[in-house]
């Protein structure tokens, strides 16, 4: 099965669907190409208007929540590669995800929640999904969204 269709897949499994237009917020680009190496901007789990998860985790949003939401996030991520890339076949590796958990005082599980995020990218990618990874805790994210994953990838010649 191909990328493509696994992202697809993946966006079903989820219940979701990240054909339309990915928002931003704000006066920036989604993403910018130097080179072989794409930045992806921070995303949160929006899905058309609404941000779907949100609150802090340990207080108002569960673990499973949580993950949820760092799913949404590697999708938005993965729909905007997908679109400037034309496939993510052309995507040669994930080199790098940051992933900020808006966290209650005493919540220290921003590893596991940065876990659906990963899983999510290896399910999508396979090798290529393999990446390093940074996840903190914050007190505040945009939108008062629970997670906040920002991506650095390597890709093909067009």
């Amino acid at each position: 099965m191909s990328r493509d269709a696994r992202f697809k897949k993946e966006a079903a499994a989820l219940g979701y669907s990240f054909e339309g237009e990915i928002q931003i917020g704000g006066n920036y680009v989604p993403l910018i190409r130097d080179g072989n190496i794409v930045y992806v901007s921070g995303q949160i789990p929006r899905v058309e208007n609404d941000v779907v998860v949100t609150g802090a985790a340990g207080d108002q949003t569960d673990l499973p929540r949580a993950q949820l939401g760092a799913k949404i996030c590697i999708m938005r991520s993965l729909a905007l590669l997908q679109r400037s890339l034309g496939s993510l076949e052309r995507v040669k590796a994930i080199l790098s995800i940051s992933v900020f958990v808006q966290s209650a005082q005493h919540f220290t599980q921003q590893s596991e929640v940065a876990d659906g995020a990963s899983e999510l990218l290896f399910k999508i990618l396979g090798l290529a999904g393999a990446h390093t990874r940074t996840s903190v805790g914050v007190f505040q994210l945009p939108k008062n969204a629970t997670v906040e994953i920002s991506l650095v990838a390597t890709v093909a010649e067009q």
